[in-house]
């Protein structure tokens, strides 16, 4: 019997994978850092990004066709998107959850959307409707109530509101990161833009790394081998397999679509939480939880339609 699938199955297949695949990631970070004291956010950052940046290198040799007729700002504005989307706002997470859960951390990252829509308000000076003001705040209300419980949680733990602001500090990055690609997405064509934007920020992230470690080779061989293996996986397996999937499923789905599958993200990273690092979520954190995706998926929903 032969297996058939529609294109719309098989891309929200494709996004249920990456969905699932880039929910791992706070997972390998935070079991990574019980490995070794050794590492930290811009090791672990220099492991990832290393064992990424072949496979990127590799999308853009194979859609080099699309760099054609392209304006010193258009370059220019790819370095920044690229530096500020996986770069600065991956070092923030990064650093960030080395102080919070992993559910907390994907919880506050899930505010990115609602992040595109207020700045988006305020570049194009237009007003946001009620429907959408009132979803922002059950976002933040969900998560700032998370964030509570957790911190009445872990009284001792003094950087605990550093790790929140990173990472919060990360979704702003990400967000602006959003704000810049559909303009460059038109000017290089998708792959080829993903390519060259994760490129980028391969580069950066391991000239910050020989940068801020005094000896960052010598370090490299102090590290047990499991935390390189960890860190290939983190490189493969968290970010060029669900990007490749992510791209899959957008060109099938399109954008919205693949985003309202994606919102399935946090519950997974919670679950998968729960099982490999015993993180426990009580009733009102749920409830928080709760109000944050309803709210975030009323701005995704709500963007689809302006979309059409």
């Amino acid at each position: 019997m032969k297996l058939s699938l529609t294109t719309t199955q098989l891309g929200s297949l494709f996004a249920v994978c990456a969905a699932f695949l880039f929910s791992t990631k706070a997972i390998f970070i935070k079991q990574t850092y019980a490995l070794s004291p050794l590492v930290d956010g811009t090791v672990l950052m220099a492991l990832r990004m290393a064992s990424a940046l072949p496979f990127f290198l590799l999308i853009c040799w194979l859609s080099r066709h699309q760099s054609k007729n392209l304006s010193t700002k258009d370059w220019g504005l790819l370095i920044l998107a690229g530096l500020i989307g996986y770069y600065l706002a991956s070092w923030l997470d990064f650093a960030g959850l080395m102080y919070i859960s992993a559910s907390l951390e994907r919880i506050i990252l899930f505010l990115y959307p609602t992040m595109t829509v207020l700045a988006s308000s305020i570049i194009y000076k237009q007003r946001l409707s009620f429907k959408s003001l009132f979803a922002i705040l059950l976002s933040y209300g969900g998560t700032v109530i998370v964030m509570l419980q957790e911190q009445s949680n872990v009284p001792h733990q003094s950087n605990f509101w550093l790790g929140a602001s990173l990472v919060f500090a990360s979704a702003v990055a990400f967000a602006s990161y959003l704000l810049l690609t559909p303009r460059l997405i038109q000017k290089f064509g998708s792959w080829n833009f993903t390519g060259l934007a994760l490129s980028i920020a391969c580069i950066g992230t391991l000239t910050h790394y020989l940068i801020a470690i005094p000896n960052p080779i010598g370090l490299l061989a102090q590290l047990p081998s499991a935390v390189i293996w960890y860190g290939v996986g983190l490189g493969f397996m968290v970010t060029v397999l669900p990007t490749v999937l992510l791209m899959q499923s957008i060109e099938r789905l399109g954008a919205s679509q693949s985003a309202m599958i994606a919102s399935i993200g946090p519950i997974l990273t919670i679950i998968l939480a729960t099982f490999f690092l015993g993180e426990k979520m009580n009733a009102i954190q749920w409830f928080g939880c709760g109000l944050n995706i309803v709210g975030v998926m009323m701005i995704t929903l709500s963007k689809k339609k302006l979309a059409h």
